[in-house]
């Protein structure tokens, strides 16, 4: 939408922040940073994503917290690693950028608050309990990245109890209002403003921030509801959802803020959008949608109708943790055919792409009366209760038992054949001493013997008892070096920036836990630099 200079505008300042997760804060806080008046809008309550999330920040290189832990590592270690793992998601300089700030982005967090712990979990997990808050949550015990750069802790784990996204959020929050930012809640963005030129200034939006104090308050509490439980519960948020657009439909007024320097968009992705997921990642409608209902691609679109392009808009994050209890690690992970799906070592998110873009979302573990007696053993104190209730379900009530390797697969549903082949060829590779045939690394291999044996079903489908959380991973594109929004001649647009899982990124590629919100750290503090030192040509 195009107007020229004589609109009125309700607010303005230097810059807008669409969006107030992680990416935003960071954005609106850096903004502040370098003198510039900042509003930032949101549609719920604020956190979006980061505030559900587990408040892990992917972080190497020698951080205060590795060295607190005694934990030796080098940015050539962390790059060498990300090399594997990201790919070709960002250009070289911009993962070489990010390693080198990792260790001075632990201390800018801890500037503005957010707690860190340097306790080391002693066991592969997929997220620690609330003992440990350094481990390593990627992929880097397994063998093909083992054989490039040694294992290093690097999921630094916000310090709080249960799942620490708010124990991130909360601090920056806080921290961007006392620098001064002008925080808007239940806010949505409709529309970016431009001026004759093409250049963004500012954005159209609706608010509840006029309605009477009770319907604040009201929508306040269902806005609440909607994101947290409701992201388990679906049938809640879609509920809670429909009341809030009928108060919306009362008492929402219109409203426009001006940007005199930059938009920043940090809207999300678009797990929350089924049409979209429908049209770029079918595969994908099984899981359970990780983030909020703001994750519905509205940012995207919105960056979309001044002229921004979209890519790897196919890639979703599929998280098919086996752990906890970490005695999973040391079973086999198994399609139909019974042929082994991946180095069990791998984080979740590598063995859902695996099990979803190559074994038709199918999966089951296997495990032998030891492993399973370990396994049980183990529940009761390495996970939290969230984790345990979905172990627990895997173990009792999505699994089958057998005498014999044959029958237990007949009862699975797994071609027994082929079953009865791969345990062969694991047992046979331990017995002769060479390389495990799916490359997972010795300390982590073990025999399967002892009957009886099960099959414990984790194949990706709905399942609220022990659901295949996603997340998007591709986005608008932008500009690695300032995060401006580009279009398809890749130009930057003027005044318009973005960050976090509305655009593309260091996790667009690959995703492995702490890797999202360290970039959304990572580019919301690079565009709230940018945006707050672009000045239009008119002033």
């Amino acid at each position: 939408m195009k107007t020229d200079q004589s609109t009125h505008f309700a607010e303005s300042a230097d810059v807008v922040v669409v969006g107030f997760g992680a990416a935003g804060a960071c954005a609106a806080i850096t903004a502040r940073e370098q003198g510039a008046d900042v509003i930032a809008l949101d549609r719920a309550n604020g956190g979006g994503s980061t505030a559900l999330s587990g408040g892990i920040i992917y972080a190497g290189g020698g951080t205060t917290i590795q060295q607190q832990a005694g934990v030796q590592d080098t940015a050539e270690q962390m790059l060498t690693y990300l090399r594997l793992e990201v790919g070709d998601a960002v250009s070289p300089q911009t993962l070489e950028s990010f390693v080198a700030g990792s260790p001075e982005m632990i201390r800018w967090l801890s500037d503005h608050g957010v707690p860190f712990d340097s306790t080391l979990c002693p066991y592969k997990t997929s997220y620690p309990n609330n003992r440990y808050y350094l481990y390593h949550s990627g992929s880097e015990n397994a063998g093909a990245f083992r054989a490039h750069t040694p294992p290093v802790q690097r999921g630094h784990r916000v310090k709080g109890k249960g799942v620490s996204g708010k124990k991130l959020y909360v601090p920056l929050a806080e921290s961007a209002l006392s620098l001064g930012v002008q925080f808007h809640p239940h806010t949505l963005a409709t529309k970016l403003l431009q001026d004759a030129t093409g250049r963004v200034t500012g954005v159209e939006a609706t608010t509840m921030h006029y309605a009477p104090a009770r319907i604040r308050r009201l929508y306040a509490r269902l806005a609440a509801l909607s994101t947290k439980p409701g992201i388990y519960y679906p049938p809640l948020r879609t509920l809670t959802e429909g009341r809030m657009r009928r108060l919306e439909r009362r008492y929402a007024q219109p409203v426009r803020v001006e940007a005199r320097r930059g938009v920043i968009v940090c809207a999300g992705g678009y797990m929350a959008n089924t049409e979209w997921v429908q049209r770029y990642a079918p595969q994908y409608l099984g899981g359970l949608q990780l983030g909020t209902s703001g994750d519905d691609g509205s940012g995207i679109a919105m960056a979309q109708s001044v002229g921004a392009v979209t890519e790897r808009m196919d890639n979703v994050s599929a998280w098919r943790f086996i752990t906890p209890p970490s005695a999973f690690i040391n079973a086999i992970i198994v399609d139909e055919q019974g042929q082994r799906i991946i180095d069990e070592t791998r984080y979740g998110a590598a063995v859902g792409h695996a099990m979803v873009r190559r074994h038709n979302s199918k999966g089951w573990i296997l495990a032998d009366a030891a492993l399973m007696k370990e396994a049980r053993r183990q529940m009761i104190k390495q996970p939290l209760w969230f984790q345990r209730a979905q172990s627990a379900a895997l173990m009792f009530l999505d699994s089958v038992k057998g005498a014999s390797l044959r029958e237990v697969a007949q009862r699975a549903g797994v071609d027994p054949d082929g079953l009865t082949a791969t345990v062969e060829a694991h047992n046979n590779a331990i017995d002769n001493g060479t390389a495990d045939p799916a490359g997972k690394p010795a300390d982590f291999v073990r025999r399967i013997g002892r009957p009886p044996y099960t099959l414990l079903n984790i194949s990706i489908r709905p399942n609220l008892l022990n659901p295949t959380p996603m997340l998007t991973l591709g986005g608008i594109r932008v500009d690695q070096s300032t995060g401006s929004v580009l279009d398809e001649t890749g130009a930057a647009i003027p005044g318009l920036f973005s960050a976090g899982r509305t655009a593309t990124g260091i996790c667009s590629n690959s995703y492995v836990s702490g890797l999202s919100l360290a970039d959304c750290v990572f580019a919301g503090r690079r565009a709230g630099k940018h945006a707050a030192a672009n000045q239009r040509a008119d002033r």
